[in-house]
């Protein structure tokens, strides 16, 4: 009994410091308060709703990073979705040598710290700019290579389990039935295979959303930003936190992110749910 409260004492415990946070910027999302503060008083209003949507400068900003943020996330993780699902479609095939050398070279870059990373990415970039194409490459291009660099690993990882639920000799038997191999890939192993596509999909969005080491790093000019340098949520905080405060506004933005995760949570968790009760009653 003293176990079981213990225990579930420290799930509340665990689940009030994650949500705590977010509560309080909800919270304050509805005040006209510019900084938060639990000294003065609290004065409820929408003022915060109306600036975000409002044309002043910082709703300015704070949309561009927006758009810059979403633009390079859905763009990087379609990529590495691409290129993380051929990866480890091939060494599915290969031989288990080459399997476990690919397979150890891919979680190098999970195991490394993020910095890194980033800071083998500017070497690069720099080296290349500087030897071979005589010109600054910082852009948005090298910040797309980034992201990529970033993601594929856990693209890789959340299709490889799947590959090994799938029966090996599916993508031979479709050819052997008459299908191109471009068509006993789509057709055979994909479908196979979605479901873990889609986990690293979500995962690189998530990756890159959030992510602000590589983007400071390898980030140029371009994008809605124009000839300035690509500002995205992280990187727009932590200049304003150099600046000033943190923009107000952005709590009733955080509002609106927390609501659509929520939101996709709770729909993907249904989907689930309405799934596995249709397989419960077709195995009755």
């Amino acid at each position: 009994m003293v176990k079981k409260i213990l225990a579930r004492s420290y799930l509340y415990l665990i689940l009030l410091i994650m949500y705590l946070p977010i509560l309080v910027l909800i919270a304050f999302a509805f005040s006209s308060n510019d900084v938060i503060s639990f000294t003065g008083n609290y004065n409820f209003s929408f003022d915060l709703f109306k600036n975000l949507f409002s044309n002043t400068k910082v709703a300015n900003q704070i949309w561009t990073a927006v758009g810059n943020t979403l633009i390079i996330a859905v763009v990087s993780s379609l990529i590495s979705l691409v290129l993380g699902t051929l990866g480890a479609i091939g060494t599915f095939y290969l031989s288990n040598k080459k399997k476990k050398a690919v397979e150890f070279a891919t979680q190098i870059p999970i195991a490394n710290a993020e910095i890194v990373i980033a800071l083998s990415l500017t070497v690069m970039f720099v080296f290349l700019g500087t030897y071979i194409f005589k010109a600054k490459l910082f852009s948005f291009w090298t910040l797309l290579i980034g992201h990529v660099v970033l993601s594929i690993p856990f693209v890789y990882l959340n299709v490889k389990p799947k590959l090994t639920q799938m029966d090996p000799h599916i993508y031979e038997a479709a050819l052997d039935l008459g299908a191109t191999p471009n068509k006993a890939l789509m057709k055979a192993v994909v479908p196979q295979i979605a479901s873990g596509m889609f986990s690293g999909f979500l995962l690189s969005m998530t990756l890159s959303l959030d992510d602000y080491i590589v983007t400071e790093f390898t980030r140029g000019a371009g994008l809605l930003s124009g000839d300035a340098a690509i500002e995205t949520l992280s990187t727009f905080i932590q200049t304003s936190l150099k600046k000033h405060a943190v923009p107000a506004e952005l709590r009733p933005l955080t509002l609106f992110i927390f609501i659509i995760v929520l939101g996709g949570v709770l729909a993907i968790s249904l989907y689930k749910y309405r799934k596995d009760k249709k397989g419960v009653r077709k195995d009755a």
